[in-house]
């Protein structure tokens, strides 16, 4: 039977495998083109020992009013400005020992093609944790310039005030982007939802899935789908938020046999079997009942800059012959760089070298790409339109 062996193991190739093994999810990122490479990125990290944060220029564009050509008038001249986006390599590792393995590596099955797809898939969704982590770091920013960003990137219907509205619907997702983008709005090409979005939208008959014919000539449904013409990746580890109903003294001063009325212990609130009208004043009624709020993201062309910068030993197995009576360890370990379009990492608040999933999702950890200017006030920001990231936050 295969085993972890220290001395026949070979890093390079093992990495190889992992490399080839396919990533769906990631897949449809990069072919989306949401995931795109930085040639800036790539080079600010390459071949540089211990650098973690580096600040990439961004220049800005040619603007102002075009002045009235007479003969009388001056011409006077303005620059662009340079603004500055900061951006953090992530770094993460992880071991497993061989008994992890034992069960797949029975049965004369491949070390190599098992494990390394098992790893591959594990570094996906560590992945797809870190820029859901971003995510929700980016829309928690503050400020009134990165609050721009956020509320109008943001398209929540979950508080609209009939259950019909509260839910995706046809317009749901064109409106959203018009919101976050304006006449751009062109430019976003996925969206990632919860398998309950997802639902909706079929019984709307508003998702359409992928198809293939296989090598039979029978055509088969791929489980990537589309909403109005943009791809959808179907994730129950979007963002989710439970939401307890709300409750207020009731206004009414004559019982209301359509109504259910509820009393209160300070936390607890408990329907009234008997109402009695002496003790009305004391009845609350049903604001709102408890529901799930759903996010769903929508990423465009560009959304993120990604680069593996790649770890000095990426893979290594370890034998230890004394614990257990012997056992062997494998160790991975990840470097990577996803920078949201438009949007710098300040690490104002990180404790190492590497931000852990709770600094990311710390709005204080980012901003809008501005010019660094040093009184606030004079600052100038990006324009948040050019950022193509945006959220829906619904009931279903």
């Amino acid at each position: 039977m295969a085993k972890f062996d220290a001395k026949t193991f070979n890093e390079r190739a093992f990495g190889k495998y992992v490399d080839i093994v396919p990533k769906l999810k990631k897949n449809e990122l990069i072919k989306s083109r949401a995931l795109q490479p930085n040639s800036q990125i790539k080079q600010a990290f390459s071949g540089q020992t211990g650098v973690v944060y580096a600040t990439i220029p961004m220049y800005g564009r040619i603007d102002g009013d075009a002045l009235n050509y007479d003969g009388n008038t001056d011409i006077t001249a303005t620059s662009t400005v340079t603004y500055e986006r900061g951006v953090i390599v992530i770094g993460r590792a992880k071991a497993w020992v061989e008994t992890d393995f034992a069960e797949d590596l029975t049965g004369g099955a491949n070390f190599m093609s098992n494990v390394a797809k098992q790893v591959s898939e594990y570094w996906d969704e560590v992945d797809q944790d870190t820029l859901l982590a971003i995510l929700k770091g980016i829309f928690s920013m503050t400020g009134t310039a990165n609050l721009k960003f956020v509320n109008g990137h943001t398209y929540d219907i979950s508080v609209e005030s009939t259950a019909a509205k509260q839910v995706v619907s046809a317009a749901t997702l064109n409106t959203a982007i018009q919101k976050a983008s304006g006449d751009k709005k062109s430019k976003f090409t996925i969206s990632i939802m919860h398998s309950v979005i997802a639902t909706n939208l079929e019984n709307l008959k508003l998702l359409a899935y992928m198809t293939y014919t296989d090598a039979d000539g029978i055509e088969r449904q791929l489980e990537l789908a589309t909403w109005n013409g943009r791809a959808v990746i179907i994730d129950d580890g979007m963002p989710t938020e439970d939401v307890d109903a709300t409750y207020a003294l009731t206004t009414d001063t004559e019982l209301n046999s359509s109504k259910t009325y509820y009393t209160t212990d300070g936390s607890t609130y408990t329907a009234v079997t008997s109402p009695d009208v002496a003790d009305i004043a004391t009845y609350y009624e049903m604001t709102d009942e408890a529901h799930t709020k759903y996010t769903t993201y929508v990423l465009g062309n560009g959304a993120f800059d990604y680069e593996d910068i790649g770890a000095e030993v990426p893979y290594a197995m370890v034998r230890d012959e004394k614990t257990n009576g012997g056992q062997t360890y494998l160790y991975s370990r990840q470097r990577k760089v996803f920078a949201p379009y438009g949007i710098s990492f300040t690490k104002s608040s990180m404790a190492t070298n590497s931000p852990t999933n709770a600094e990311l999702e710390n709005g204080a950890n980012w901003t809008l790409v501005n010019d660094g200017n040093s009184v606030a006030a004079n600052r100038k920001y990006i324009d948040h339109k050019a950022v193509p990231i945006a959220r829906i936050i619904s009931r279903g």
